[in-house]
């Protein structure tokens, strides 16, 4: 026999049930999308490696910057993020002829003081060849839009802001027009940084990126 209430109290228990429904998709911005594939990639080469298979570039690039990654996030320093890279994967873990491949690796990586850009030169170790002569004067930029912003650190830090990292995602702490500053980085050198100390406005030039601009 079914209870005479049980009809009524089913319904309001749907109604309630209908009502806590929410969208439970993560969102995250296209740095923490990229995080996420580098951690998946890294994952797959330590199983592989795991396992007694040597490695590819891919899988070796992506233990390399996984390695940066994660000391940065622990707050490392500059030099320890790029001694977790050098240490990440030795030359016996990879098949032959991927430290050839694998001969400079350029990370962009969040640290206390701002965005770093951290360069490894030959984290396989030297490749059999000795290094193209580098005193040779370094190539001009190809002639691109360029632009001029005014930007003040309102933080109470330092901020540093590598060359080619998108200038309108830099560190919140910088206040300027950032729709200006899509598909512009600054105009530096690769390798450069800019440094902003608390309360400082200064001009800088931007430089749009080449290719799609991303």
């Amino acid at each position: 026999m079914v209870h005479p209430g049980a009809a009524r109290m089913r319904e309001p228990f749907g109604r309630i049930g209908l009502q806590r429904r929410y969208d439970s998709a993560v969102r995250m911005t296209d740095w923490e999308q990229q995080r996420l594939i580098v951690f998946t990639a890294a994952e797959l080469a330590r199983r592989h490696r795991a396992a007694g298979l040597t490695l590819n570039a891919p899988e070796a690039l992506a233990l390399i910057c996984d390695a940066m990654f994660e000391a940065a996030r622990a707050g490392a320093s500059y030099a320890e993020v790029e001694a977790a890279g050098y240490d990440a994967v030795a030359p016996s873990d990879v098949m032959d002829g991927v430290p050839a491949l694998v001969d400079e690796v350029r990370l962009e990586v969040l640290m206390g003081d701002g965005t770093r850009l951290v360069l490894l030169r030959n984290p396989l170790g030297a490749p059999d060849s000795p290094p193209p002569a580098t005193d040779s004067p370094p190539e001009a930029r190809p002639d691109r839009p360029t632009r001029t912003l005014t930007v003040t650190n309102t933080g109470k830090h330092i901020v540093r802001v590598s060359s080619h990292y998108p200038f309108d995602q830099v560190n919140s702490r910088l206040e300027f027009d950032r729709a200006q500053a899509k598909g512009y980085r600054l105009d530096l050198p690769a390798g450069s940084t800019l440094r902003f100390s608390p309360g400082e406005t200064k001009e800088v030039t931007l430089v749009a990126f080449g290719g799609s601009g991303k």
